[in-house]
């Protein structure tokens, strides 16, 4: 039941007994991983997301050390997706479903005595409804501290293995989703089906962009007929180990200052 993360750091494995005997909780850090069931083109399972975020929050547990007090909660699988529903396999949540389930989720940890949780989030079509949850929660509860993150904000070393198109626009099932998928789930990756297809870029000098500063909306079917968005076609295990090694040692430093936070109080 704990796949990628290690059976000592899986909260659902406690007892009640041990959950309530727990020393120090307002400092236990608790990390609920966020992922999408959803297309990743016709070379990807459609766990990609689910399937990352577990493996780096895995392997950053792994590598934490003892004296830190942190626990993975079961992640979630489903999320907001409506981006790619036109393709077949893609499960979505509507953000009102994910925000009051977020919501719910962290009132249960809190009511137990919990004070630190991490939204370890691992797909790009949700982000802005965990931050609103967890402005929300710290409103209801001051003294809770809600630590809406991003997999890929932890450092990492993508710059040094992807080229500059690719780190530009390859947001989706391109090099660096494919390279960690052969590092984490090789079996299921249909490599002979990888193509590459890239959206097209807006008119010289306009400051408008799918990602950025002044994004506009989109779905992926506006942007690609394949739902790759990017170069899946050189990818290979050991960038997605390098990678992976990368993000599970900047995932060990966020847990350890998550551990370490004291909210600012102002005087």
């Amino acid at each position: 039941m704990h796949s990628f993360i290690p059976p000592e750091r899986f909260f659902p494995y406690l007892t009640w007994t041990e959950v309530q005997a727990m020393p120090d909780k307002a400092n236990v850090v608790l990390v609920q991983p966020l992922g999408a069931i959803e297309q990743h083109g016709p070379h990807l399972p459609l766990i990609v997301d689910a399937a990352i975020g577990g493996a780096v929050l895995g392997k950053a547990l792994q590598q934490l050390e003892a004296s830190v007090p942190a626990y993975a909660l079961p992640p979630l699988y489903y999320g907001k997706s409506n981006e790619h529903w036109h393709f077949p396999g893609t499960i979505t949540l509507s953000a009102q479903t994910l925000l009051a389930t977020i919501s719910e989720i962290a009132e249960s940890v809190y009511r137990a005595g919990f004070r630190k949780l991490v939204l370890m989030n691992s797909h790009g079509g949700q982000p802005q409804v965990l931050e609103i949850a967890a402005r929300d929660l710290h409103v209801k509860y001051e003294d809770f501290s809600i630590f809406p993150l991003f997999v890929w904000q932890a450092p990492h070393i993508a710059k040094e293995l992807l080229s500059p198109q690719e780190l530009k626009l390859g947001i989706h099932a391109g090099d660096a989703e494919t390279s960690l998928m052969l590092a984490i789930l090789p079996n299921q990756i249909r490599m002979e089906k990888a193509i590459a297809e890239y959206p097209p870029e807006q008119p010289e000098g306009s400051l408008l962009s799918i990602e950025g500063k002044l994004p506009f909306a989109w779905t992926t079917r506006d942007l690609s007929q394949s739902g790759v968005i990017g170069d899946p076609t050189t990818a290979s295990a050991e960038k997605g180990d390098r990678l992976l090694e990368s993000l599970a040692a900047g995932w060990v430093q966020v847990i350890r200052d998550v551990y370490a936070f004291q909210p600012p109080r102002q005087r």
